[in-house]
């Protein structure tokens, strides 16, 4: 089990980011940042997160390129005006990586652990036996598991998951819940 009180900044925060920090778009994607909501208090948590947490890293499965359905250079200007607005908040996101593959098995999809280790290569200092992944999914959290996280189960679009689950840490009704009980920064 996690000390939430424990967590500093030698310590990684991995967020997914559909369900997480923005409204999911139900059965399907957002194409651009147009339709791209952030939940309410995401951009606070945000801010407490750059004061608590050493790297903070977005790690999403985005099918919606694989498939033609966008461009990645799409994606990638969600992902600018993303960060600006949150840098605007006193937040921060150090990087970002996705994986559009349609194929379940792939290394870089979720649950694996691949979007996990090419942040652990490119940012060095990550130790994931100090990590923590946050998400709405379930495959989110057997991704923490699998790369030897702890994980924060936000249940903003599956507000009926059975708890206790064996790969769930902790659950949170949204990001500003989980924020607010770590400890002050």
């Amino acid at each position: 089990m996690i000390d939430l009180q424990q967590i500093d900044s030698s310590w990684t925060l991995f967020l997914d980011r559909d369900g997480v920090i923005n409204h999911e778009k139900e059965d399907s994607y957002i194409f651009h940042y147009g339709e791209f909501t952030f939940y309410p208090g995401a951009r606070e948590a945000l801010r407490r997160f750059a004061r608590v947490f050493g790297p903070i890293v977005i790690v999403t499965n985005q099918r919606g390129v694989g498939k033609g359905l966008m461009t990645a250079a799409a994606l990638q200007d969600i992902h600018d005006k993303m960060v600006a607005e949150i840098a605007l908040d006193g937040g921060r996101i150090d990087r970002i990586y996705y994986a559009d593959s349609l194929d379940n098995d792939h290394p870089l999809r979720k649950p694996n652990p691949g979007m996990a280790l090419a942040a652990q290569q490119d940012l060095p200092g990550i130790d994931f036996s100090r990590s923590v992944m946050v998400g709405n999914n379930i495959s989110d959290m057997e991704f923490g598991r699998n790369a030897g996280m702890y994980t924060v189960f936000l249940k903003t679009t599956s507000p009926d998951q059975p708890l206790p689950h064996f790969a769930i840490d902790v659950a949170f009704n949204s990001l500003d819940e989980f924020a607010k009980h770590l400890r002050p920064a």
